[in-house]
């Protein structure tokens, strides 16, 4: 469990990668399996969801930084002027239930949005409750896309 809370907790801001992989952890618990797959979510998602407060806690910190923001803002690829004017739509059409919506998209990497939120807004407690059900949210639609497709073949 440590390494799920691990992976997920370096997924939110760090690794490139999918966040569902923690779905097929050979974990046994010894309890049912859907209390083995309930821990596993719950563990992953508490983890991704302090990841989150980290990359929100350093996107606060880059907000102060203006050699960072310049340098962002004159890149090749201006990733700070997309991913603000995508979040900033959202934030002002949802605010933190978009962002807990985006996040419950499967294998649609997050990190982006994450740190765009994290440089927008400020409630550390909104952001870690945000992340936090929209991780849990990913996992569950994740597990009923598969279970759903497993009964269809």
């Amino acid at each position: 469990m440590g390494i799920i809370f691990t992976y997920s907790f370096l997924i939110a801001f760090a690794l490139p990668g999918p966040s569902e992989i923690v779905l097929v952890a050979p974990i046994d618990l010894g309890f049912p399996p859907w209390a083995n797959l309930s821990s596993v979510m719950l563990v992953s998602a508490i983890g991704k969801a302090a990841g989150s407060v980290f990359a929100f806690h350093i996107g606060q910190e880059v907000k102060q930084s203006g050699p960072v923001t310049r340098w962002l803002r004159q890149s090749r690829w201006n990733i700070l002027e997309w991913s603000e004017k995508r979040s900033v739509q959202i934030a002002k059409r949802y605010g933190y239930s978009g962002l807990a919506m985006a996040l419950s998209v499967p294998f649609f990497p997050d990190t982006i949005s994450i740190y765009a939120f994290a440089v927008l807004e400020r409630n550390y407690i909104k952001f870690a409750i945000a992340t936090f059900l929209g991780s849990l949210g990913r996992l569950l639609v994740t597990v009923g896309f598969f279970s759903g497709l497993s009964t269809v073949v």
